[in-house]
């Protein structure tokens, strides 16, 4: 039986998000694969949100007026679980918790977006 590919289906794809500083302060997320899809807010914790929102109003849009939808670009996902574990000192552990503090989200967050940044600007 062909899966059904509905607004469910396409919002549990793990399409990449990209998060970067704003120069006008705040955030801004992009979903690469969705042309387009992009949202900002002035905390991390409000970008959570927003970027759910933006991924879903694009595909609801896509759906509607019958775009072509892309799945995830084949990075070799099934090789990368998304889960590692790193070794840091602790100072470095210390810095993001209390930062992750201040910007009410989680170390995790924290951390997937100060790399995010860094890998950003080694380009």
């Amino acid at each position: 039986m062909p899966i059904e590919k509905n607004l469910d289906y396409y919002m549990s794809l793990p399409y990449r998000e990209v998060i970067e500083s704003s120069p006008e302060g705040g955030y801004v997320a992009t979903i690469p694969d969705l042309k387009g899809c992009i949202t900002q807010a002035e905390t991390l914790t409000e970008l959570v949100d927003m970027i759910k929102d933006a991924k879903m109003c694009w595909l609801e849009s896509a759906l509607d007026y019958g775009t072509e939808i892309p799945e995830p670009t084949s990075e070799a996902h099934d090789e990368y679980s998304g889960s590692y574990r790193l070794r840091i000192p602790k100072s470095l552990h210390k810095e993001l918790a209390i930062r992750a503090k201040q910007e009410k989200v989680s170390l995790n967050s924290m951390t997937t977006y100060a790399i995010n940044k860094g890998l950003a600007a080694l380009k």
